[in-house]
């Protein structure tokens, strides 16, 4: 397998097309991996060619930061690696502005994270969640000031409305401050909304995708198959109980999704989770791929996504099945408006070869 590199949104930074999610890191939650288990997925993604590692000050209390600082250290890999993670959750948090996005939360966030993963610099810092509260403005101004500090090199949102991002760069753009390089969001063939708008943001002013949860939270990996003798009243049991949204999976569009997928994986002769994480992968916009695990052996099954290609007929069975339901105001905008906003004529926003160095994404520059 070879690993290749992509410039992030329109930055320098240069990260590889699959990112290895550190949530997993610690078992605070009642799951996850243990350090050893943690350290050889760590070695194992490495061993892979991979430099780009996602974490939180929120996941698992802290460890996920600092066994991934300690793993970094103990490889000698700080110059090489380009470490993304987060702040706005803060599980122990007493007070309401020791949380959220105000600049307060930031800048004390900021110092716990650097502690923990024993670095001078955090390479990509984002904020994790919109808390429905701090205007934009202060949070890229608090950005901008620890770019301007060396503390934080580039920044980003994660899991924020499209019009927020847009509001949070054209601030970026208007005052000069250090602008959006990435956006980490949702995305999967079970999870295509971002196709609407994050994506057309995102390659127009120079966002990266960063997609988390490629398997639709397992839900894509193979453990779910309408073709097993398990009825699928029995496989909802696994998710009664919860109102997390990331696991508000099982429905008629998924199953259909799921039993496509398993027909695709067995013609390519590749498992279920390659290729849901290929197609992911090869979609426009998309930068990097945020891939986690709890054992080993599914990250290696996972890196091997890399190792072919969808093939066109393929790819539109599964595009087919995932598609999305036209909603207002996409729905409007079809042949018979933009015909009558084009005097009937076919118009093209640029002709081919418009960007003749880039590749098929159509906005990120691959280097070998």
């Amino acid at each position: 397998m070879s690993m290749q590199f992509f410039t992030l949104g329109d930055s320098g930074l240069k990260v590889t097309r699959l990112a290895l999610g550190t949530m997993t890191f610690g078992t605070e939650w009642g799951w996850g991996s243990d350090k050893a288990t943690a350290r050889a997925i760590f070695d194992a993604y490495v061993e892979a060619g991979g430099n780009f590692f996602d974490t939180a000050d929120a996941y698992t209390g802290g460890t996920s930061e600092t066994w991934l600082g300690e793993f970094i250290a103990e490889r000698g890999l700080h110059d090489e690696s380009v470490i993304a993670t987060k702040f706005s959750m803060n599980l122990q948090a007493h007070t309401p502005n020791a949380a959220g996005n105000g600049r307060k939360n930031i800048l004390r966030a900021v110092e716990g994270s650097l502690k923990r993963l024993n670095t001078d610099h955090i390479d990509l810092y984002l904020m994790h969640c919109w808390d429905r509260l701090t205007p934009p403005e202060e949070v890229m101004r608090t950005f901008d000031d620890l770019v301007r500090s060396g503390k934080v090199l580039h920044v980003g949102l994660s899991d924020v409305p499209a019009w927020y991002a847009s509001r949070a760069q054209a601030i970026a753009e208007h005052r000069g401050y250090a602008p959006i390089s990435a956006l980490q969001l949702e995305y999967s063939l079970a999870e295509r909304n971002i196709e609407n708008e994050f994506i057309p943001f995102g390659t127009r002013y120079g966002a990266g995708i960063m997609a988390w949860s490629p398997l639709a939270s397992g839900l894509l990996s193979g453990k779910y198959r309408p073709s097993a003798a398990e009825p699928t009243a029995g496989r909802l049991e696994t998710v009664r109980g919860t109102t997390n949204p990331g696991f508000q999976k099982f429905n008629e569009r998924n199953w259909a999704i799921v039993a496509e997928l398993e027909k695709v994986s067995a013609e390519l002769g590749r498992s279920m989770a390659q290729v849901a994480v290929n197609w992911a992968m090869t979609q426009p916009g998309v930068a990097s791929i945020i891939i986690g695990a709890t054992k080993l052996e599914q990250l290696n099954d996972n890196l091997r996504a890399l190792d072919f290609e969808i093939p066109s007929e393929l790819r539109q069975r599964l595009d087919h099945v995932s598609a999305l339901q036209p909603t207002f105001p996409y729905s409007f905008f079809g042949s018979e408006i933009q015909g009558a906003m084009t005097g009937g004529q076919t118009v093209g926003d640029k002709p081919a070869g418009y960007y003749p160095d880039l590749n098929i994404s159509g906005k990120f520059a691959g280097v070998s």
